[in-house]
């Protein structure tokens, strides 16, 4: 059996083989499974079952067949669940001040403070602590944010945030959600970001909200759902670890911003340069693998850049997208 590479997402070896076989060999049976990996019957049936669970495997085309999900769908739902169960390991953390009482009947001594993790209770008190630790940031800040529509309010407070680092030379990575940037506040937040140096990328779903310091600090609300119930700060350690490879993770499964959102030159009634290069080859190229390879980008990205002029011109087919772009003059 070989590396359990999977481990960081909560899958055992045997699992992992198990998916692995799947992959190999899709619409196998599971009768010999053990045989094959040299393992327990059991052992191997307990695999089976919570790969099911997970969604890792699916019932095939054929009764009694099973066929492995796609590599890129399960380490994105592995990644959402793993993320989750921190978020929930982070809130268990705070909720052990009942214990102390029974500890302080143990010893005379004055009880240390948990080390390493804070809670902060009131929105106020948050945004002092947003504000802190990106002022002492001296490198990267980095964040996962699942929010759709960030208020007038939010927006100044975060962009007074961001534009500071950024002047100081600190990066700034962002993944949103691809339903941020039908919001006109929020993408026009994104787009000042983008153009003064941030990175930003999408992803199609996402339910978490954790902002990192410099590797060093995370904070992420007690709520995934209502971020405004209270916030965590967790200071260095195995944790911070943890939540800088899950954004890594989220990171390189999400794809980059749609370009235009980065050009200065959007009027709002037109289309920006590189909108109108996607525009043109989409009438010209045959074919979406040409088009991406003259575009520079992949060719997910590019078909995401379509689907964003066709938004554009409010058309619901390419053949009439290319229509309207001639009728109004941009092509």
């Amino acid at each position: 059996m070989q590396t359990n590479e999977m481990a960081d997402f909560g899958v055992s070896e045997v699992e992992e083989a198990v998916y692995r076989h799947f992959l190999r060999h899709p619409e196998t049976r599971a009768d010999h499974l053990h045989v094959l990996l040299r393992v327990g019957c059991e052992e191997a049936g307990a695999a089976l079952a919570r790969l099911i669970r997970l969604g890792l495997l699916r019932p095939g085309d054929t009764t009694g067949r099973l066929v492995a999900t796609d590599p890129e769908t399960a380490l994105a739902r592995l990644a959402e669940l793993r993320l989750r169960e921190i978020y929930e390991e982070m809130h268990r953390v705070t909720q052990y001040r009942h214990v102390l009482a029974t500890l302080r009947a143990e010893t005379d001594r004055r009880p240390a403070a948990a080390q390493g993790v804070e809670q902060l209770d009131d929105s106020s008190e948050i945004r002092g602590r947003m504000d802190d630790l990106a002022f002492f940031a001296r490198e990267e800040i980095v964040s996962a944010e699942p929010r759709v529509r960030l208020s007038a309010e939010q927006v100044g407070q975060c962009g007074a945030r961001d534009f500071r680092a950024l002047s100081r030379g600190v990066r700034r990575r962002v993944v949103v959600r691809g339903d941020a940037l039908e919001h006109q506040p929020t993408a026009g937040y994104l787009g000042e970001l983008a153009s003064r140096g941030a990175r930003i990328r999408v992803a199609e779903e996402m339910s978490d909200h954790v902002v990192v310091y410099d590797r060093r600090a995370a904070l992420m609300p007690l709520d995934p759902r209502n971020d405004t119930r209270g916030a965590l700060v967790v200071h260095g350690g195995v944790l911070v670890a943890s939540l800088v490879g899950l954004f890594e993770r989220i990171w390189e499964q999400a794809e980059d911003v749609p370009l235009a959102l980065r050009d200065p030159a959007d009027r709002g009634t037109g289309l920006a340069e590189t909108e109108l290069r996607v525009l043109a080859l989409m009438c010209t190229v045959g074919k979406d693998e040409t088009g991406a390879r003259d575009l520079g980008v992949s060719v997910r990205t590019y078909r995401r850049h379509i689907a964003d002029v066709m938004r554009r011109l409010g058309a619901s087919s390419r053949a009439q997208a290319a229509l309207l772009a001639r009728e109004r003059g941009w092509i």
